[in-house]
């Protein structure tokens, strides 16, 4: 059992809205990391922060990554830091991963400044540029293929992903 497909991306790339799209018109389900995560700790991902350290946070998102990668056969959703861990990275090899790029001005439109984003508390425009560049090339070394969303609606972008996956190919990066 796989995903049909696994969405990767800076928060306000739009995994989310765009992963409930790409599900519908697959009639398959969605499932999305941090909720899980959030089930998992009964409590919200700023509560984990704040009362347990990031630290904690990744070591349930680990799991969590695991778990869904090995038992679940819808769309999936990653938390934008899951990357940061090599096993998740290795653990997506041989997955169809989409990476949902979207630069800074349009994540900041996307995500507001902060409100919900533990790591957006301070400073969040900086914040975010600095885990955009972070991130970005571990996005790329992931991905099967990447759609850009910056100016397009979550229709636009689930239409796009939804075209490829109709292709039946795995795409080249």
């Amino acid at each position: 059992m796989a995903p049909v497909c696994v969405l990767v991306g800076v928060m306000g790339a739009g995994k989310t809205s765009t992963g409930l799209l790409v599900a519908k018109g697959l009639g398959v389900d969605f499932r999305d990391t941090d909720s899980d995560i959030e089930a998992t700790a009964g409590k919200p991902i700023p509560e984990i922060f704040v009362d347990d350290g990031e630290e904690h946070f990744r070591t349930l998102e680990r799991a969590a990554v695991a778990t869904a990668l090995a038992s679940f056969d819808g769309v999936l959703a990653l938390g934008g830091g899951a990357i940061l861990a090599e096993e998740n990275r290795a653990a997506l090899a041989g997955h169809r991963v989409v990476y949902l790029s979207v630069e800074l001005s349009d994540a900041v439109k996307r995500v507001g400044l902060g409100t919900g984003r533990p790591l957006l508390a301070i400073n969040p425009r900086a914040t975010l540029k600095h885990l955009l560049d972070q991130r970005r090339p571990l996005y790329a070394e992931v991905a099967t293929w990447t759609v850009v969303t910056d100016g397009r609606t979550p229709e636009q972008v689930a239409d796009e992903i939804l075209a490829e996956l109709a292709g039946d190919r795995q795409p080249g990066r």
